[in-house]
């Protein structure tokens, strides 16, 4: 099953809205907008680099779009195994769990925004990344820098980024290089964000998650702080709040949810930065980047087994499978028996090769039975053309895994 990571500050880019703005998904704009008193809508759509690049903009911008991107995912049936997000992505990761309601989520990422851009007015820094060194040089040159610089995000294998005052990040910058790193690329950003220069912001924001209410996540979500998986509700507000002043685990996180059998590593929201860095940490891995409503197809296509490009999930009219194609997913984790009646098994629709007896392109309605996850009925929340399963008969499967996609009429179809 996919994992769903989020991005965080500084994937954001002008016009990134608009692949998205005719798709139904695009209501999570309005009501964002509603719920955060701003006009996102134009943010996402018409704000230049220099008002979408200020922090409370920027990730009010990203949180809503990568929202825009799992609300799709949701109505064509597709959920995760875990969440993670970088840095303010872990906040669009907690909505995607259940574990943090929409409305509560847009809140506290407008106060976190804002907290953070006064903090770096109170406390100024900067940031930089360095390629091409081992954690430990890096972790050395902030050390003997003897100032306020820190390690910020643990990316990937040779990617570091720190964080601090301009002239101790200059200073662990020049160490880093004499030891050794490739490269050293200062970044266009207003704070030392991830560094206890956020101090005040932290203080800011754990007034706002103590009078918010968090619930036990569907889906695991793993931290930022530690690269673990949490459960517990009462644990979020001071892992958030930790967050702030706290390094991003993200390679960590990676290869945790590789530990965890999570693929492909989808990431939901613009710039295609997370994506980048899976395929740098786990370059066994399939990930993808949803940037806009046809790579959706791809991730069916993955998720199906089949090369999209060779065109094994057309629907023979040469629509694209975002407007005709519903997963259904199963209800609870146990051994899976299809209905003897129903659609071929895995892949067998998709290369025309039903079984005797089983009928390609069976039509279901609302509430059809395809088959049984133990002793729960899995029962399909849309009518189409049942093409075919997803797994296998007597297959282990996970709560939320695919079991079997459906055509849909274009023209009745209903995200």
């Amino acid at each position: 099953m996919p994992a769903f990571t989020f991005p965080g500050q500084g994937s954001q880019r002008p016009g990134m809205g608009g692949p998205w703005v005719d798709h139904p998904s695009w209501e999570v704009v309005e009501e964002a907008t509603v719920i955060a008193g701003r006009d996102v809508a134009r943010l996402l759509l018409e704000a230049e680099q220099e008002e979408l690049t200020r922090t409370a903009n920027a990730q009010l911008a990203t949180f809503v779009l990568s929202l825009v991107v799992l609300d799709a995912l949701e109505r064509i049936g597709v959920e995760p195994s875990v969440c993670a997000g970088h840095s303010l992505g872990e906040y669009s990761a907690l909505v995607a769990s259940g574990a943090l309601a929409f409305e509560d989520g847009v809140r506290l990422v407008v106060e976190r925004g804002e907290a953070m851009h006064d903090a770096a007015e109170e406390r100024p820094g900067t940031m930089a990344a360095v390629l091409g060194a081992d954690d430990d040089v890096v972790e050395a040159a902030c050390q003997r820098a003897e100032g306020e610089v820190w390690v910020a995000n643990y990316n990937a294998p040779g990617q570091v980024v720190i964080a601090g005052t301009r002239e101790s990040v200059e200073a662990a910058s020049a160490l880093a290089k004499e030891a050794g790193a490739r490269k050293v690329m200062a970044m266009q950003v207003a704070g030392a964000f991830h560094t206890s220069l956020m101090a005040p912001a932290r203080a800011r924001l754990r007034k706002a998650l103590a009078e918010t209410r968090f619930e036990a996540p569907e889906t695991p979500v793993v931290a930022n702080v530690d690269a673990r998986a949490h459960a517990e509700p009462g644990e979020w507000p001071g892992l958030l709040s930790a967050q702030l002043c706290s390094p991003v685990r993200w390679r960590q996180t990676l290869q945790l949810l590789e530990s965890m059998g999570s693929e492909p590593v989808v990431e939901l929201g613009p710039g295609g930065v997370l994506s980048g860095l899976a395929r740098r940490t786990l370059p066994s891995a399939k990930a993808i980047a949803l940037q806009k409503p046809a790579d959706l197809d791809e991730l069916l296509a993955v998720l199906a087994g089949q090369d999209l490009a060779a065109g094994a999930l057309d629907d023979g009219h040469g629509e694209t499978l975002t407007t005709a194609v519903r997963l259904v997913v199963s209800p609870a984790a146990g051994i899976f028996q299809p209905e003897p009646l129903g659609a071929p098994a895995l892949g067998a629709a998709l290369r025309g090769q039903a079984p005797a007896g089983q009928a390609a392109g069976a039509p279901v309605e609302v509430g059809a039975l395809l088959g049984r996850v133990g002793e729960t009925e899995v029962r399909t929340p849309f009518a189409g053309e049942l093409a075919g399963f997803l797994a296998l008969a007597g297959e282990r499967l996970l709560a939320g895994q695919p079991v079997a996609w459906l055509r849909v009429d274009a023209a009745d179809a209903r995200f």
